[in-house]
C-alpha cells in the first residue's frame, strides 16, 4: 500500500553475513508481500522478491498438493526450484507456502524455511512458523506475534517523513484515515459507514485539524466515492488510487497525530499501531471470530481504542513493534539448527 521506504535497521543480533540471501515469497498481495519483506528486512537480509501465481488444482489445495509442483508454477518461474538455494526462504499465504515447504524438501535443508501465517498444516512442515495469536497455532517451532509484521520503526516514520515533507503544512491535529473493506466477521453496512462519518465530522468539529483519508484495493466503489465527497467543511486530503498521485499511507503514519483505522485490516491496525500515536476504530457492534480476538488483544495493551470513547492521550508510551523481536528468533533457532546438523 506504500511507497518503497527502507526495512527496518536491523539490529547488532539480526545483521547478517554479507553471503545471505532470502527468498521473499508471496502470491503478489500487498499485504502478504509486505510481511515476508518486513522480516526478511529486520533479519538484515539480502531479498529477492518472489510472487507466485499457482496453476490450479495446485492454487485450490495449496500447500497440500505437492506433487509435480512445478507443473503448478508459471513456466517462467518454474526453473526456481532448482539450485542455487537461497540460506532462507521466508513465505507468507497459503500459495507462497506450498514453495517453501517444497524448498525444504528439495533442497536437502540447504534452505531454512520460514512461513508467515496459517498454513493450514502442520507446522512441522517448515522449519518456522510465525503466526499471530489469534490463529491459535502450537508447536515448538511456533513464534507468535500478536499482529501483523511490518517495517515501521523510528528510522521508517523518520523517512517517510521527509518524503512526503508537504503533509507537514496541513493544520493540527491531523487525523489520518485508513480504509479497508468489507471482513466475514464484521457488520459493516450502510448504517456503520454512517456512523464512522459522522463520528469523524464530531472529531473534526471539535478539535478542527485536517483529515488525511488513503483507500485500499479492498474498499468498496461506493465507500470511495462518498469519502472522497466528504468533509467539505474541514481540511481533507485524499488518496483514493494512482489517479490522485503518489500514495501518501507511509507519510499519513509520519505525520498524523492520530490515527483512524476501518476494523477489518490485520495489517493496517498493526501499522497504526507501531507508530506510537493513538490509533482508534468505529466498532459499534463487536467483530467475531479471529478477529475478535485480536481487537481484543490490542486493546488489553492499550494500543487499540474506540471512536467516540474517551479520546486516547496524543502522546503514546507503547508501539506494536514486533519484526525486530521475530528477526532475533528466527536468527537463534536458525544458528541452533545449522550447528547440530550443517548444511550437507
Amino acid at each position: 500500500m506504500t511507497q518503497p521506504i527502507p526495512p527496518p535497521t536491523p539490529s547488532a543480533h539480526t545483521r547478517a553475513p554479507d553471503s545471505a540471501h532470502a527468498w521473499a515469497i508471496s502470491d503478489g498481495t500487498a499485504g502478504n508481500e509486505r510481511q515476508a519483506l518486513a522480516l526478511a528486512g529486520a533479519m538484515g537480509l539480502a531479498t529477492s522478491v518472489h510472487r507466485i501465481a499457482l496453476h490450479a488444482p495446485w492454487r485450490w489445495f495449496a500447500p497440500r498438493l505437492t506433487a509435480a509442483i512445478q507443473l503448478g508454477m508459471p513456466s517462467a518461474q518454474r526453473g526456481l526450484l532448482a539450485p542455487p538455494w537461497p540460506e532462507f526462504a521466508i513465505g507468507c499465504g497459503r500459495q507462497a507456502a506450498l514453495i517453501t515447504r517444497a524448498l525444504r524438501v528439495l533442497s536437502g535443508g540447504a534452505t531454512f524455511t520460514v512461513q508467515i501465517l496459517d498454513p493450514r498444516v502442520d507446522p512441522a512442515q517448515f522449519d518456522l512458523l510465525v503466526a499471530p495469536r489469534h490463529d491459535n497455532l502450537e508447536g515448538s517451532n511456533v513464534i507468535r506475534t500478536l499482529g501483523a509484521l511490518n517495517p515501521v520503526d523510528a528510522a521508517w516514520l523518520s523517512t517517510a517523513a521527509l518524503e512526503f515533507s508537504t503533509l507537514q503544512q496541513l493544520p493540527q491535529p491531523r487525523t489520518a484515515l485508513l480504509v479497508g473493506g468489507p471482513h466475514r466477521e464484521l457488520l459493516l453496512d450502510a448504517d456503520w459507514f454512517d456512523g464512522l462519518i459522522a463520528q469523524l465530522e464530531a472529531l473534526l468539529g471539535r478539535d478542527g485539524g485536517s483529515l488525511m483519508i488513503t483507500l485500499s484495493r479492498r474498499t468498496p466503489t461506493a465507500w470511495a466515492e462518498r469519502l472522497r465527497g466528504a468533509f467539505h467543511s474541514g481540511c481533507a486530503y485524499f488518496w483514493g488510487s494512482a489517479r490522485d498521485g503518489a500514495n501518501p499511507y507511509a507519510g499519513y503514519l509520519a505525520h498524523a497525530d492520530r490515527i483512524v483505522v476501518t476494523p477489518d485490516s490485520v495489517n493496517m491496525l498493526s501499522e497504526a499501531c507501531a507508530t506510537g500515536k493513538p490509533v482508534m476504530t468505529w466498532l459499534p457492534h463487536p467483530a467475531r471470530g479471529k478477529l475478535a480476538a485480536f481487537h481484543a488483544a490490542l486493546r488489553a495493551q492499550g494500543l487499540l481504542h474506540g471512536l467516540g470513547e474517551a479520546d486516547p492521550a496524543m502522546a503514546s508510551t507503547t508501539s506494536l513493534r514486533e519484526a525486530p523481536a521475530v528477526a532475533d528468533e528466527v536468527w537463534q533457532r536458525y544458528r541452533a539448527r545449522r550447528a547440530q546438523s550443517p548444511p550437507g
